[in-house]
């Protein structure tokens, strides 16, 4: 029998999924960026991060903030989005739909299907059944890390936590 290496096909790489729940005004979440990009950088093509919503109700603009993301990943810049929304969890506080809209301008998005979007709603859904999930699994605040079915609380310490994360991914990608 033939090697499969020897015919030119490629065996499927094993992959990891990351899933980040967080919310777009958490200071915590800004905080996590950094690991991250660690990690992405770390693992590259083998781990697929994924944002998964959690507005949490202390912060005014969360859930608007969750819609925008939505709509900057419908329009193909949704991590470019978050990374510059979280950067601003402070002026996001005290300007909301503005902030998001202007954030949407400067990435080149368009901007007047950002405010339709807020204003009709059409990414509630998206929002709402993140959300839903979340509670489900027992997600209490942001960021919580989810990876191989494991709850990791990134919320009240990120103490540590990249370096769980690694040995959890490390141990699925065989590594």
């Amino acid at each position: 029998m033939d090697n499969p290496s020897d015919s030119g096909t490629t065996l499927p790489q094993p992959r990891a999924t990351l899933e980040v729940w967080c919310e777009l005004q958490c200071p915590d979440c800004h905080r996590a960026r950094t690991d991250l990009r660690a990690l992405r950088e770390r693992y590259g093509d083998a781990l697929e991060i994924r944002l998964r919503h959690f507005p949490l109700e202390k912060h005014k603009h969360a859930y608007a903030a969750a819609q925008a993301f939505e709509e900057a990943y419908g329009q193909g810049k949704g991590e470019e989005y978050a990374a510059a929304v979280l950067a601003r969890t402070g002026e996001l506080a005290e300007r909301g739909e503005a902030l998001l809209v202007e954030v949407a301008r400067d990435l080149a998005l368009d901007a007047e299907e950002f405010e339709t979007a807020l204003i009709d709603g059409r990414h509630l859904l998206a929002v709402d059944a993140d959300q839903a999930e979340g509670r489900a699994i027992g997600v209490t605040g942001t960021p919580t890390y989810v990876v191989d079915g494991q709850r990791l609380d990134g919320g009240k310490s990120q103490e540590g936590l990249r370096e769980r994360v690694e040995e959890i991914i490390d141990r699925l990608l065989g590594r």
